[in-house]
């Protein structure tokens, strides 16, 4: 038997073992949220995820357009540039498959995630910035004769847009029995920009009235690309907000597709994060506060307008991957985040239906 045919058995065989992990694993509830008025606010969790998040999607994902495309095989070491969610959902399919993972990440990363990514056998390669994660990860896969996954360029295509068990498909199949099945607003964030891009087009492609709406970090360069095409790059401090809102346009995002964008100050993040986390009994990440930040604010918009109708937005992952960080009070008094005023604006959010941002 050549080699060739050595290694198409084992694509053959490492598509059929994630397919088979699909298939072992229930889809992700959609909650929802107990607000007052007459918008009606659904949350789709993604933590409740083999690995935790959102990213297990796009890890799935990836992996197969990597396979299918013939770039992965029996001994491709597989290297990734993440901000450690992507890396965990990759660390654990790279061990499915009996591959060696490494991910590329900023010190920063949240102790919490990096010890996912050991327990699902990977291996973690720090710098110093967030910018260098891609020309790192390229470099490490190039000395190492792997495979640099570049989540930031595949995210967008590897994801089948039109079906087939995507996130959107999921969202309007469990929203049917609703009374207002067909959402006015989904309010995602973005990282890659592959969940907005899949988000969009299925919308697109199926001819809701459904509109999409950004929730971005105030530092991220994405929702000032979206006002200003021009706009493709930021200098400065980064947010405190791990896996969404980057310094610069990714390939894989698509300001097109986007019907609003919403800034999100990191401590009005971190307090939604909080009192959705008590609202819901379940933990969430700060990307998820994000979101809801958003939301509020959309909603605001409708209630002004007397319409009624359903929200939904995403519950990306759980509070606990940064319990050392924007769960630690201490922490956020070291970086100077004040959440109390966001926190009280969301409470009222919840009590009223109505959305008044702290002055």
């Amino acid at each position: 038997m050549t080699s060739l045919c050595r290694d198409r058995d084992w694509i053959d065989a490492a598509v059929q073992t994630i397919e088979a992990d699909f298939n072992r694993s229930a889809d992700t509830h959609l909650l929802r949220a107990p607000l007052a008025g007459a918008v009606a606010l659904y949350v789709k969790d993604e933590s409740t995820h083999p690995t935790g998040s959102l990213k297990h999607r796009l890890a799935r994902s990836l992996f197969l357009y990597a396979l299918c495309n013939g770039w992965i095989g029996p001994r491709t070491p597989i290297v990734e540039a993440s901000s450690g969610s992507t890396a965990v959902s990759e660390a654990y399919f790279a061990r499915l498959l009996g591959l060696r993972f490494i991910a590329v990440m900023p010190r920063s990363t949240s102790p919490e995630k990096v010890a996912q990514i050991g327990f699902h056998g990977g291996e973690s390669h720090f710098v110093d910035s967030p910018g260098q994660v891609y020309a790192e990860s390229a470099r490490l896969a190039a000395e190492l004769s792997g495979h640099y996954m570049d989540q930031f360029t595949y995210a967008e295509r590897a994801t089948d847009w039109r079906g087939n068990n995507n996130i959107a498909e999921s969202i309007f199949s469990q929203m049917a029995q609703e009374p207002h099945p067909l959402p006015a607003w989904i309010v995602a964030g973005a990282g890659t920009g592959g969940t907005t891009a899949t988000l969009g087009r299925f919308i697109r492609y199926h001819r809701a009235p459904t509109r999409l709406c950004l929730a971005d970090p105030q530092a991220s360069v994405f929702h000032r690309h979206v006002a200003d095409r021009s706009l493709t790059a930021l200098a400065g401090p980064s947010s405190l907000i791990e896996g969404i809102g980057r310094a610069r346009c990714e390939p894989s995002f698509n300001p097109d597709l986007i019907d609003r964008a919403i800034a999100v100050p990191d401590a009005a993040s971190i307090g939604a994060a909080r009192v959705l986390s008590r609202r819901l009994g379940r933990s969430c990440g700060g990307s998820t506060g994000t979101n809801l930040w958003a939301c509020a604010q959309v909603i605001e918009t409708l209630a002004a307008e007397n319409r009624s109708g359903s929200v939904v937005t995403l519950l990306c992952d759980s509070g606990e991957r940064y319990g050392s960080t924007l769960g630690d009070d201490a922490w956020l008094a070291a970086a100077g985040v004040e959440t109390a005023p966001y926190e009280a604006a969301m409470e009222t959010f919840f009590d009223t239906g109505r959305f008044t941002p702290p002055l």
